[in-house]
C-alpha cells in the first residue's frame, strides 16, 4: 500500500508540529508522523520510540493513530500514556530510546494540539520537521512492516528520581500548588504526598478544556488564583504549571510573582557553589538584571536565542548546567538530563527556599529594581516580520547603536534596554523593554516605536493585555 500525505503549511512549526483538531490538525495527520517519523528513526539506526499525551480531549485518538503509524514503520512503541511532557522526556532518556513523541497542545487553547519529538536524544525541529513534511508528501517512507506496542508505566520511577534531589535538610514548607488541570495532575498527588511540610493543590484534575484557568503561568491574571491562595494560607511559595507541564512559574510568599529569568537569578546562585565559573544561558528577552547577578555570582552569563529547541542544543554544547527562558521553561543539565521539566524545577525551587534564612520575597525586593513592559506580541505577517528585523538591524548599525543581533535586535543605551524579534512560531513580532526608571523605559519604547514606525508600523499596546514580565 503506496503512503503520501501532506500537511497543512501551517501546522508544521519552528520546535513542533501543531494545529486546531478536525480542522488542521487530524488523526490522518497523526497517522503520517508515525508513520515519516518512524522512517527515520528506522534509517537512522533506531528501532525503539517513546510516546506519551497530554489531557486534552483529542490526545488519545491522536496517540493511537500515531502509534499505529510507527507500527507500520517498524516500530517497537513504549506507550508511556498520560502524563507531563517532561516525564515523556524521562522515560526516552532513562530506557535509550531512538526517539520520542509527546502528543500535546502545551499551552495552547483548548481546541488545539500537536506533537513534540526527540530523535535520538537530541529536539528534532526546524529543519528537521520541515524534512518530515517533505518526506511525508513525496511518500519517502521505509516499507511497511510490523511493529510492536506496550503500555508502560513510568511513573513510579519518575517521581522517585524527581524527589532524590530534594535534601530535606531546610525548614518545612506551606506550598500551594496550582496544577491548572494539567496533566501533570496524577504524578504531582504522590509527588506532594512524598514532601514534608504543607501542600495544598488547586485544580488538581486533568481537564483539557481547562475549566479553572488557561494553562500558561506567564501570563499574570493566569495566576491570580495561585496569588490569593497563598495569601490566605501564608504559604511560603507558590506553584504554577502549563498544560504539559513543562513550564513553571513561581509566587513568592507576599503573593508577587517571580518571572523567568527572576527564578532562574536564584536556581543560577545555587547551581553555582558546585559548578563555579560555569555558563547559565537566558533567552534574549530576560532582564539584564539576570546577566548581571549570574556574573557576580561567578557564572558566565550567556544570551541565546528564544526556543526550548535552540537553548537546550545550546547547553549541550557549552556544557551548561543550567538554562531558562523567560516563557518559564527551566533546564537542568546540574544533577539532571538537560531538558525543560516544571516539574523537576519546583523540586530543586523549593528546595532552595527551605534552606533560606530569609523568605522567598526577601530575595526578589533585593534584586537591582528595573521598570519593563511586558512581553508585547502583534500581529505581523509571516512573509514582512523577518523583513522587518532586517530593515530595523540596518538603520541601527548606520546610527552606530550598541546592538546585540542574536535573536531579532536587542539594543542597550544609559536607560536600558529594548527587544525586538520575529516569533518563530506565529504570524508576530514581539516586543520588550526595560528600562531603569520610568522616564528612561519612555524613552526606550519612543526609540522602538520610531524604528517600527519607520518600516510603517502602528505602535502596538504596551500596557500588558498580551502576556508577560
Amino acid at each position: 500500500m503506496s503512503f503520501s500525505h501532506s500537511f497543512p503549511a501551517t501546522s508544521l512549526r519552528e520546535y513542533d508540529i501543531r494545529g486546531i483538531v478536525g480542522k488542521t490538525l487530524t488523526t490522518d495527520d497523526a497517522f503520517a508522523i508515525g508513520r515519516t517519523f518512524g522512517s527515520i528513526v528506522i534509517r537512522n539506526g533506531g528501532k525503539t520510540v517513546t510516546v506519551g499525551y497530554d489531557g486534552r480531549l483529542s490526545s488519545p485518538d491522536l496517540e493511537a493513530a500515531l502509534v499505529e503509524g510507527l507500527k507500520q514503520s517498524g516500530i517497537s512503541v513504549a506507550r508511556v500514556g498520560l502524563g507531563p511532557t517532561p516525564m515523556l522526556y524521562f522515560a526516552s532518556v532513562t530506557r535509550k530510546a531512538d526517539g520520542a513523541v509527546m502528543v500535546t497542545g502545551s499551552h495552547n487553547p483548548p481546541e488545539y494540539n500537536g506533537f513534540k519529538m526527540m530523535l535520538a536524544g537530541k529536539p528534532f525541529f526546524g529543519q528537521d520537521i520541515q524534512e518530515l513534511g517533505r518526506l511525508s508528501a513525496a511518500g519517502d517512507v521505509v516499507p511497511a512492516a510490523e511493529g510492536s506496542a506496550e503500555n508502560i508505566d513510568i511513573s513510579e520511577p519518575y517521581v522517585a528520581r524527581l524527589l532524590q534531589d530534594f535534601d530535606a535538610g531546610g525548614k518545612d514548607l506551606t506550598v500551594v500548588w496550582d496544577n491548572g488541570n494539567s496533566v501533570a495532575g496524577d504524578v504531582l498527588k504522590p509527588l506532594v504526598a512524598a514532601l514534608p511540610g504543607k501542600h495544598i493543590v488547586l485544580n488538581p484534575e486533568i481537564d483539557g478544556t481547562f475549566p479553572a484557568h488557561h494553562p500558561d503561568p506567564t501570563v499574570a491574571k493566569n495566576l491570580e488564583q495561585l496569588i490569593a491562595a497563598v495569601r490566605e494560607n501564608k504559604a511560603d511559595i507558590g506553584i504554577a504549571f502549563d498544560g504539559d507541564a513543562d513550564r513553571i512559574g513561581v509566587v513568592d510568599d507576599k503573593g508577587e510573582i517571580l518571572w523567568g529569568d527572576q527564578i532562574l537569578v536564584l536556581l543560577a546562585r545555587d547551581v553555582l557553589k558546585t559548578h563555579s565559573g560555569a555558563t547559565i544561558i537566558a533567552d534574549v528577552k530576560a532582564s539584564q538584571v539576570l546577566f548581571d547577578e549570574v556574573a557576580k555570582a561567578g557564572g558566565q552569563p550567556l544570551m541565546w536565542k528564544t526556543g526550548h529547541s535552540l537553548i537546550k542544543a545550546k547547553m549541550a554544547e557549552t556544557k551548561s548546567p543550567l538554562a531558562g527562558e523567560m516563557s518559564g521553561h527551566i533546564f537542568f543539565a546540574d544533577k539532571w538530563y538537560g531538558f525543560d521539566d516544571a516539574l523537576y524545577a519546583a523540586i530543586r525551587v523549593l528546595d532552595i527556599v527551605a534552606r533560606l534564612d530569609t523568605p522567598l520575597s526577601a530575595v526578589r525586593e533585593a534584586l537591582p529594581q528595573t521598570i519593563s513592559t511586558p512581553e508585547v506580541r502583534f500581529d505581523c505577517d509571516d512573509t514582512r516580520k523577518f523583513a522587518v528585523i532586517e530593515e530595523v538591524a540596518a538603520r541601527l548599525k548606520e546610527e552606530g547603536a550598541d546592538v546585540s543581533g542574536i535573536d531579532g535586535v536587542r539594543v542597550n543605551t544609559d536607560d536600558g534596554w529594548w527587544l525586538l524579534r520575529a516569533s518563530n512560531t506565529q504570524a508576530v513580532l514581539v516586543a520588550r523593554a526595560e528600562g531603569r526608571s520610568a522616564e528612561g523605559l519612555e524613552r526606550l519604547k519612543a526609540a522602538l516605536v520610531k524604528q517600527l514606525s519607520a518600516c510603517g508600523l502602528a505602535e502596538p499596546d504596551f500596557s500588558g493585555n498580551n502576556a508577560g514580565h
